[in-house]
C-alpha cells in the first residue's frame, strides 16, 4: 500500500503527517524519510536560524523556501507586537509546508519566565524560576511551565528553551542569578522536571539548559569562554543531578553550553563542541534520548574556540549536536553551508552523523508536531487577543508572586492571613528572624521615600503609601539621594543589581528606617546587614511588586524561603 509521509509516497507505511490519528512507529518513519532525502535536505534539518526585525527578512524566507531548513528561533527583537509575530510564524510555516516533504518548522524561543522573556508584547510577565525555588512547590513549577507554554502555543511557537536548570553555585553570576531555581541540585532537578512536564502538557517541546551547567561562573558565555574548574566528581554530584533526573522523566531536548571544564576529559574544548560531554556522558552514561541543540553559535565563546563560525558548526555536529542554532541569518551561500555540504560529500563519518541528527530531529517533529495536543502550525489570529495574557495564568502568577515573597531581614509582629486573588487561603506566617518590622503601615512608616529604578515599583508603591515621594536613582549620574532621604522617616529602597549598592550604602548612618525591596537575586543583601528590614521578590514584574508591598503592609504572609544561603545572616 502506498501512503504519504510528509507528502512523500513510501511503501509499507500508514502515516500521513497531516493525519495525527495514524501515528505508527516514529523511529522507523523518521529513518525512512531520511533515506529518501538528499544530503543537503538532511543537513537543512539541522539548521535553526534567527533574523533581525519584526518581520521576516527575504533571506530567512530564502533559507526556508530554497534550503528547507528545519527550524527558526524567535528572539526579543522579533516580538514587541504579538499579533504580528503570530502572522510571521504562520507565514514562515506556510512556506515550509510547501517544501518537497511538507515538514513543519521547529519554532523556538527563550521564554524562561521572570528575567528572560524573549516573547514580549501581550504575554505574561512572570515571577520566574527563583520565585518558584522560593515557594518550593513542584506544582508552581508545573503550572508556570504550563501557562507559559499555553501562551507560546497561541503564537504557533512549539519549542521553548526552558527550563534553565543551572545550579546557583556562584553568587556573583550576572548571567544566571534569578534564572536558577536555587542552589540545591536535587531541588533544581525536581522543579525543572515539573516545569518540563507543564510545558509538555501545553504541547511545547521543553529544552533543559545550559548543559552541563552555567551556574559556577560569573562570566557571560556570550562574550568569552568561561572556564569552570570543577572535577567530574563535582559535576556529577552538582551540575549533572538535574539532567540525571530530567532524563529519567523523558527530557525531550538539551541545549549545550559554550563552557569549558579543564579538569574533565574534555579539557578546554567547550562542552558544546565536545563529544565526551555530548555523546559519551549525556547519551551514554545518562541515557538521554532526545535532541541536542547548540547555544547560539554566533556567541564569541564558540567561534573563538573553533577558529571560525563554519568550523564551529562542523565541530558542533560531529560532537553530537543535532541542531546548530544561529541568531542571525547567514547569506544563502555562506561558508557555513558550503563547507558542511562539502564535508558531507567528502567525509563519510560526517555524512553519517548529519543524517543521524536529521533522523532525531524528524523523530521529535513526528512525536510533538501532530495530534490533538500539538501546537497549531498556523496560529489562529483571533485567539491571540483573547488568550494573551492567559486569563488563568494571570491569577496563578500573582499568587505565585505572593507565595514566594520572602522576608530576609525583620519579622512580622502578628500572623496575617490574606490572599491576593481567589483561591486557597495561605497559611499564617510563623514569624521571621530579627526585630519585628512588619507590617509597616503608612502611619507607622511616617514620611516615606520610595527609591528605585522601575516604573511599576513607584506605581505600586504609591498605592501602598499614598503620601510617599519618589526618587529615581541613575547609576550613571551623581546622586543627591541623601538630601531627599534626610527629609523622610522611612526609605523603601528597591535594588536589582550591584549598580544600586552605592546608593543604598549611602543611607547607612542616617538614623532613618531603611527597608529594602529586593528584586531578581537577593544576593546583594549580603552586603547591607545594617538595614532595618528586607523583603525579596524575584522579578520586576508588576505582580512581584504587588506581592512585595503587600508583605510590607502585612496584607499577606511572606510564604517564601530563600532558595540559597546568604553568606552573612542579617
Amino acid at each position: 500500500m502506498l501512503v504519504v509521509l510528509f507528502g512523500l509516497s513510501l511503501q509499507g507505511f500508514s502515516l500521513d503527517f497531516t493525519d495525527p490519528g495514524r501515528l505508527g512507529d516514529i523511529d522507523s518513519h523518521a529513518a525512512a524519510l531520511v533515506e529518501h532525502m538528499s544530503d543537503a535536505q538532511a543537513l537543512a534539518q539541522t539548521f535553526m536560524l534567527g533574523w533581525v526585525g519584526a518581520t521576516p527578512s527575504p533571506l530567512i524566507l530564502d533559507w526556508i523556501r530554497d534550503r528547507h531548513i528545519g527550524g527558526i528561533k524567535i528572539f526579543g527583537w522579533n516580538t514587541e507586537d504579538t499579533t504580528k509575530l503570530a502572522e510571521t510564524v504562520g507565514a514562515l510555516q506556510a512556506e515550509a509546508l510547501r517544501g518537497p516533504f511538507h515538514i513543519p518548522l521547529l519554532v523556538a524561543t527563550d521564554q524562561e519566565g521572570g528575567w528572560i522573556r524573549h516573547v514580549k508584547g501581550a504575554t505574561s510577565e512572570t515571577p520566574g524560576n527563583m520565585a518558584i525555588g522560593a515557594s518550593g512547590r513542584p506544582m508552581d513549577a508545573y503550572w508556570s511551565g504550563y501557562y507559559i507554554g499555553r501562551e507560546l502555543a497561541v503564537l504557533g511557537i512549539n519549542m521553548n528553551f526552558a527550563p534553565t536548570v543551572d545550579v546557583y553555585t556562584n553568587r556573583d553570576s550576572v548571567i544566571i542569578g534569578p534564572r536558577a531555581f536555587g542552589a540545591d541540585p536535587a531541588r533544581v532537578g525536581i522543579l525543572g522536571t515539573a516545569f518540563m512536564k507543564g510545558q509538555h502538557a501545553a504541547g511545547i517541546i521543553a529544552t533543559a539548559k545550559h548543559y552541563p551547567g552555567h551556574g559556577d561562573t560569573n562570566l557571560d558565555s556570550h562574550g568569552v569562554l568561561p572556564r569552570i574548574d570543577a572535577s567530574f566528581e563535582q559535576l556529577w554530584e552538582r551540575e549533572l543531578i538535574p539532567y540525571r533526573l530530567l532524563t529519567k522523566e523523558g527530557l525531550t531536548a538539551v541545549m549545550s553550553g559554550h563552557l569549558a571544564f579543564p579538569n574533565t576529559r574534555a579539557g578546554l574544548t567547550p562542552a558544546s563542541l565536545s563529544s565526551w560531554f555530548l555523546q559519551d556522558l549525556l547519551r551514554g552514561t545518562l541515557g538521554f534520548k532526545g535532541i541536542i541543540i547548540t547555544d547560539d553559535l554566533m556567541m564569541n565563546s564558540a567561534t573563538m574556540s573553533a577558529g571560525s563560525l563554519s568550523q564551529a558548526a562542523k565541530e558542533a555536529l560531529l560532537a553530537g549536536n543535532d541542531i546548530i542554532m544561529l541568531s542571525k541569518t547567514p547569506r544563502l551561500y555562506d561558508p557555513i553551508w558550503t563547507r558542511l555540504v562539502d564535508a558531507m560529500d567528502q567525509e563519510p563519518r560526517f555524512r553519517e552523523r548529519v543524517r543521524d541528527a536529521a533522523r532525531r530531529v524528524l523523530g521529535i517533529k513526528l512525536t510533538y508536531l501532530r495530534g490533538e495536543q500539538a501546537v497549531p502550525w498556523i496560529p489562529d489570529l483571533k485567539k491571540v487577543a483573547s488568550n494573551l495574557p492567559d486569563p488563568e495564568g494571570t491569577a496563578f502568577f500573582l499568587n505565585l508572586a505572593a507565595r514566594s515573597a520572602t522576608v530576609v531581614k525583620g519579622a512580622m509582629e502578628t500572623p496575617v492571613v490574606q490572599e491576593l486573588s481567589p483561591g486557597k487561603p495561605q497559611e499564617p506566617d510563623k514569624g521571621r528572624r530579627g526585630t519585628a518590622v512588619f507590617p509597616l503601615s503608612p502611619e507607622k512608616a511616617g514620611k516615606v521615600l520610595l527609591a528605585g529604578q522601575y516604573e511599576d515599583f513607584f506605581t505600586v508603591g504609591k498605592k501602598a503609601y499614598p503620601e510617599a515621594s519618589g526618587y529615581w536613582y541613575d547609576p550613571e549620574e551623581g546622586t543627591d539621594l541623601v538630601q531627599y532621604a534626610q527629609k523622610a522617616d522611612t526609605i523603601i529602597f528597591c535594588i536589582a543589581n550591584a549598580d544600586g549598592l552605592p546608593f543604598l550604602q549611602s543611607l547607612q548612618g542616617l538614623r532613618k528606617r531603611v527597608i529594602v525591596l529586593s528584586v531578581l537575586s537577593p544576593v546583594h543583601l549580603d552586603t547591607v546587614p545594617w538595614v532595618d528590614g528586607a523583603v525579596a521578590v524575584y522579578s520586576y514584574a508588576r505582580e512581584s511588586f504587588i506581592a512585595g508591598f503587600s508583605v510590607l503592609l502585612g496584607r499577606i504572609p511572606p510564604g517564601g524561603t530563600l532558595p540559597f544561603s546568604l553568606n552573612e545572616t542579617p
